[in-house]
């Protein structure tokens, strides 16, 4: 009996000495843990404080360099060390890669300059190889009867001497059916163009316009005041003499009813334009305003 109550208080003995093992095991395993977390506690803290410390740092400098900024725009100082000036590193291409930089930044207006520069060249170029006229009459806007189906060219030949002295008269009609509400048209037919080309040359003094033609001008910049040229005339408003009800109908063979109520005929006054000075335009002028007169009187009822 008493031997097995010393055998039991053994195992019982033997019991209490594991659960301490493992009860130490697990205490000392949570005071590790205790001790790592305070430690991460602790750098935490300082990680934090750090950053708030650098953060108070750059806004003091950011408010700092404000305030320099202001008075550098106030006049208050003249330059500053707190701002140093910036300076664009300067990216060194090769002469390929500049022509490749230079079309991929400018390819859109390539794409639209190219179609127009080569039209514009072709026209000055055309104007410049074809054999002169004794004169050249503008017909701007939609009237392709008077501009190309009437007989309004060999009406003005009667009219016209042979300035060129080549034995014949001729007088060209340039016809420019601009429309200023279809660009696309005017961009098809290249009437923005023409229109450009003309008013830029000294060809051409006499024009055969509508209400278009004055959208697009400044009357009192470029044209001659009719009313001052022919003061008792009806016909004669402002900038314009109007053609609608006068024998202008009846001299270039189309109907009356052909003839829109805002059409009228005008002179350009000489100014230097792009591709021509005040002179050059003053000898087209001083020959064809005789020829405008002839027609003026011709016309009148």
């Amino acid at each position: 009996m008493s031997e097995n109550r010393k055998n039991t208080e053994t195992e019982n003995d033997k019991l209490d000495i594991s659960k301490s093992v493992f009860q130490v095991a697990r205490e000392n395993q949570q005071k590790m843990q205790e001790e790592l977390e305070k430690k991460q506690a602790e750098i935490l803290k300082q990680q934090e404080e750090k950053e708030k410390k650098k953060q108070e740092e750059y806004d003091k400098r950011i408010l700092e360099e404000k305030k320099e900024l202001m008075r550098l725009k106030q006049g208050v100082i003249e330059e500053s060390e707190m701002i140093p000036e910036e300076v664009e590193e300067e990216i060194k291409l090769s002469f390929f890669g500049k022509i490749k930089n230079f079309f991929y930044h400018n390819k859109w207006w390539l794409i639209i300059a190219v179609p127009v520069a080569f039209v514009l060249c072709y026209l000055i170029r055309d104007l410049l190889e074809r054999p002169k006229p004794d004169m050249v009459v503008l017909v701007i806007g939609q009237y392709q009867t008077i501009g190309e189906e009437s007989m309004i060219q060999e009406y003005f030949e009667s009219l016209c001497d042979d300035f060129n002295n080549n034995g014949k008269t001729e007088v060209s009609i340039y016809n420019i059916p601009y429309d200023i509400n279809n660009e696309y048209a005017n961009y098809a037919n290249g009437s923005d163009t023409k229109l450009t080309t003309q008013m830029q040359i000294a060809d051409s003094v006499v024009v055969i316009a509508g209400d278009t033609f004055k959208q697009l001008v400044l009357p009192e910049s470029i044209l001659v005041n009719m009313e001052e040229l022919y003061p008792n005339d009806e016909n004669a408003e402002d900038y314009y003499y109007y053609l609608k009800d006068t024998k202008f109908s009846e001299r270039i063979g189309v109907k009356n009813s052909d003839i829109p109520n805002d059409l009228y005929v005008t002179l350009r006054s000489p100014k230097t334009v792009l591709y021509s000075d005040k002179n050059a335009m003053q000898k087209t002028y001083d020959k064809d305003f005789p020829v405008f007169e002839k027609f003026i009187e011709d016309i009148k009822k």
